[in-house]
This record gives C-alpha cells, structure tokens and sequence, in this order.
C-alpha cells in the first residue's frame, strides 16, 4: 500500500502468540529483520529477549510486531503517509489478539496510540487507556523505551529493567 514495498526484501508482520496478555508494538524492521522476515531479531531482539527473562516470559508467551511492516530505506524516521497505510494491518492484528495491555517500544510507536505532545521520557513506565480499533474498546498502552536505545545510552537498560517489572506487576494484578 505504499513505496516501501519496493526497497524491502521482506515483510515482517509479526510473531508470537496470539493469544498473549502483552503485544509489543516496535517501530519499523531493521536490516536483520527484513532480511528475516521475524521481528525484533538483531541486537534490539536480544535485549527484548533479556528484558522478557527478567520478568520470567519468552516470545512465546507475547505477541511481537511493528508499526511498519515493511523496512524504511537506511532505517530512516517511518514517514507519515507510510505509518497510516501499515495501520490498518497492525489494527487487525490488535483486534485478533485482544491483549489486555500494548507495550510501545519508542516514540514513533507510542505516538501512534497517544498524542505527540507527551514525550516518551515523561510517559515511559505509565499505563494510558486510550481507544483504538473499529471496536471502541478502551485499551491499556503502556509506553517504553526502545531496546535499541539502550546500545546507545546504557543507563536506559536500568530504566527499561524497572518498566519491565512494572509491566509483571500489571498483569499479576489483572490475574
């Protein structure tokens, strides 16, 4: 549905299960990803997969998907006409898993669910109920990080450990 089909060497609509209680939402495919096919699987995956340990959960137990589906050209800032026409596919894939809370990895995720004046270092670690879908159900997002921030200011990762236990107490508490 839009130019990026032409630069990209594959999609990567998402992986995971689909009846998980958390979908994280990421950005756009890197290198590896496209070149994959399977989101969050370069070093970004790695620290997601870490982070998911520390809080006793694999790729198994959570659902993994972008905003985009297809990679921008040299990892650039997904523009806006290309996000919008991704979104109907990640609304559908929300609508199948119905998690009972989005975890956005980034602010070009996070500002598809909130509105682009909160500023992810104010919103990470915050549950939000916002609507989103055809369906009107209010639902949970819960903004965090990007693991690929953590490469470049490691004092991040102290931070996304904390959201993540944050995370484990949210879904002990919905049980």
């Amino acid at each position: 549905k839009c130019r990026l089909h032409k630069t990209r060497t594959n999609t990567v609509p998402g992986i995971g299960n689909t009846n998980a209680d958390l979908f994280f939402i990421g950005e756009a495919p890197g290198k590896n990803e496209d070149e994959q096919g399977v989101p969050f699987v370069g070093m970004s995956g790695k620290i997601l997969d870490d982070l998911l340990g520390s809080i006793n959960l694999t790729r198994e137990d959570v659902y993994i998907a972008n905003v985009m589906k297809c990679r921008p050209p040299k990892n650039q800032d997904p523009k806006s006409d290309e996000m919008t026409a991704c979104w109907p596919y990640l609304e559908e894939q929300i609508s199948i898993i119905k998690p009972k809370i989005i975890i956005t990895l980034g602010r070009h995720s996070m500002y598809r669910f909130l509105p682009k004046k909160l500023k992810l270092s104010d919103s990470h670690g915050k549950v939000f109920d916002t609507k989103i879908c055809d369906q009107g159900k209010v639902q949970k997002i819960f903004p965090i990080y990007h693991p690929a921030a953590t490469l470049y200011n490691r004092k991040l990762l102290t931070v996304l450990k904390k959201d993540f236990l944050k995370i484990s107490r949210i879904l002990k508490k919905k049980g």
